[in-house]
């Protein structure tokens, strides 16, 4: 255990702790947008990828047409999480200082 130092672990550690929050709450003020449909259909996430909004254009409410305008949604959902989640991972690294994250991708809602 030569050359480590638990206080500056610590200290590292508790840096770490305060950029990570921080990190979060401006992820959660942050508004990510993804399209589908040629923009028919817009979600509107936070940066951390909770969906806080769905815009569909009229043209697509069509009574025949709801699976189409199913697929729209859940391909446009699943667009804005996948950014918010590259987001997030990059702010992650970033807050982590270079050290390595290791598993935390699982942590972050990732596969």
């Amino acid at each position: 255990m030569e050359g480590i130092n638990l206080q500056q672990m610590m200290q590292l550690s508790q840096q770490m702790q305060a950029r990570v929050a921080e990190m979060q709450e401006k992820l959660e003020r942050e508004t990510m947008v993804a399209a589908s449909g040629g923009g028919m259909v817009e979600v509107t996430a936070d940066g951390k990828g909770n969906i806080k909004g769905v815009s569909i254009d009229p043209a697509v409410v069509d009574p025949e047409e709801v699976e189409m305008l199913e697929d729209l949604i859940v391909a446009a959902a699943s667009e804005v999480q996948r950014r918010a989640r590259e987001r997030l991972e990059r702010e992650m690294r970033k807050a982590a200082g270079g050290l390595p994250l290791g598993g935390l991708g699982n942590l972050l809602g990732g596969p």
